[in-house]
Formats: C-alpha cells, structure tokens, sequence
C-alpha cells in the first residue's frame, strides 16, 4: 500500500519538465490554486477525455487563479502523439518512471481495473470518450493498472482535497473543481 496524502498536508514539492521541455516546479505555483491531476497513460482514451473536459473550463479557472497540472505515466515521445495533440493550455508531464505518481501515493490496481470493467457506467464513459475523438487505444509499455488520483492544492500550497479513484472513470465533480477555483 503506498502512503496516501490527506487534507491539509503540505503537497510534495517537485520539479521535472512538461512534455515540450519547460521545466515546472510546484513551488512556482505558489500564490495560486493548483489542480494536480495524475492520469493513467497519454493514449488512456478516459483520460484524454478528462484532459478535453478541463481544458473546455480552463479559461474561466485561470481567471479564477487556478492552474492544472496534468501527469501521465508515459514516456514524451508518447505524450506528443497521444494526449498532446490536444494542444492543452497547461503543463502535460511525462513520467515514465512513476517518480510523481510514488511521491503523491498513487496506486497500481488490477482489481480496481476489473471493477472499472466490470462498472455500467464504464461504457458510457468509453462511448463520450470515442465521439469526442478519442478511442480505446493501447499504449506500448504503459501501466495498464494506474489509478487517477487528483488533488486540489490551495495558494499556500496545502492539500485541500486528495481524491484517489476507487475505479478509473471515478474522478473529482468538475462542479467541485470549479467550486475550489472559485473560492468556495
């Protein structure tokens, strides 16, 4: 079992670079909200899904001073061909050797990937994923068993919500999110 973060705890600073080169750091964040996103993998057709959702609310959250960070267990030349080509207004990291995803807790789970399988929803959500553009597509050497994980991280750089996904396609409301942005 990896160790979890919890409200209120300080987030774990970091520094790596995002998918063109820029380096990121989170404590350059401080002094703004942050939503720190852990995916699966950048051809996750579910998780380039949730990258489209945020960059949709991404305008009126960077007015609201908030910034996303969106982490994927995936080597950069995937990053360019899968999830990049979304062009997202915001940091896309790759991290191929899970130095994030251990660092924030983030679990591998084969069970909790049967029971995303095995979930009625999970159709639906592959469904929204294909007509946005998006299909099912396998990516080499990718953590088939990643969990998302998301955490919302206030301007003093505290954890004020960690959310570990109990299946896949669980993540946090965007209602929640946009909540957060907005100071509520």
């Amino acid at each position: 079992m990896t160790h979890q973060l919890q409200q209120g705890m300080i987030a774990p600073a970091f520094r790596t670079v995002d998918h063109c080169g820029n380096p990121i750091s989170l404590d350059s964040y401080r002094g703004r909200k942050v939503l720190l996103a852990f995916m699966r993998f950048s051809a996750c057709a579910l998780c380039n899904l949730r990258v489209h959702h945020f960059i949709d609310r991404y305008p009126d959250w960077q007015r609201q001073g908030m910034d996303v960070i969106a982490v994927f267990e995936s080597p950069e030349v995937n990053m360019r061909t899968y999830v990049g080509a979304q062009n997202a207004p915001f940091p896309l990291v790759a991290d191929p050797k899970a130095h994030l995803y251990d660092l924030y807790g983030v679990e591998t789970s084969e069970e909790k990937v049967r029971m995303t399988m095995a979930d009625a929803n999970t159709k639906m959500f592959a469904e929204e994923a294909a007509a946005a553009g998006f299909a099912l597509t396998p990516e080499e050497g990718s953590n088939f068993n990643r969990i998302p994980a998301e955490f919302l991280i206030d301007e003093s750089g505290i954890v004020r919500l960690a959310h570990y996904s109990r299946i896949v396609t669980d993540h946090l409301p965007l209602a929640a999110i946009d909540s957060f942005a907005a100071g509520e």
